[in-house]
């Protein structure tokens, strides 16, 4: 063991989503999703600080100006649980989303699917077991 210093991070906050148009990111996160607007602060450039989340999450996603640097349309790494992965997948596709045509299913892997917001960028659904 080492006697080098640790952190004190204790969880995880926010992740960052980069998009093209915060509005229609909003729109998308909320009327497709069903997720809730947290925070929708102005910044001093003229920009926004953007943040919503699932009822009841402890981490948020901050919707943030795609830029050179972090472009949209990226897949995420976002994993999101929810109990009934078929369920969701349905509502999804009613709503019109992007998403896979189907819910995957291996062996001793929970049910998953992936889909697309409003700018390509990829997050995925796993049925929590």
């Amino acid at each position: 063991m080492t006697d080098q210093a640790k952190t004190q991070i204790t969880g995880l906050r926010t992740v960052a989503v980069p998009v093209a148009d915060s509005d229609r990111a909003l729109e998308f996160y909320i009327g497709k999703l069903g997720f809730a607007k947290l925070l929708d602060v102005p910044l001093g450039d003229g920009g926004r600080w953007i943040e919503v989340a699932p009822a009841g999450s402890a981490t948020t996603i901050a919707l943030v100006p795609a830029r050179e640097q972090a472009p949209a349309g990226v897949d995420t790494g976002i994993r999101l649980t929810t109990p009934d992965a078929d369920g969701d997948h349905a509502v999804l596709l009613a709503n019109g989303v992007d998403a896979d045509p189907g819910v995957l299913r291996w062996p001793g892997v929970p049910p998953m699917f992936s889909f697309r917001d409003q700018d390509a960028n990829r997050l995925v659904i796993v049925q929590q077991s």
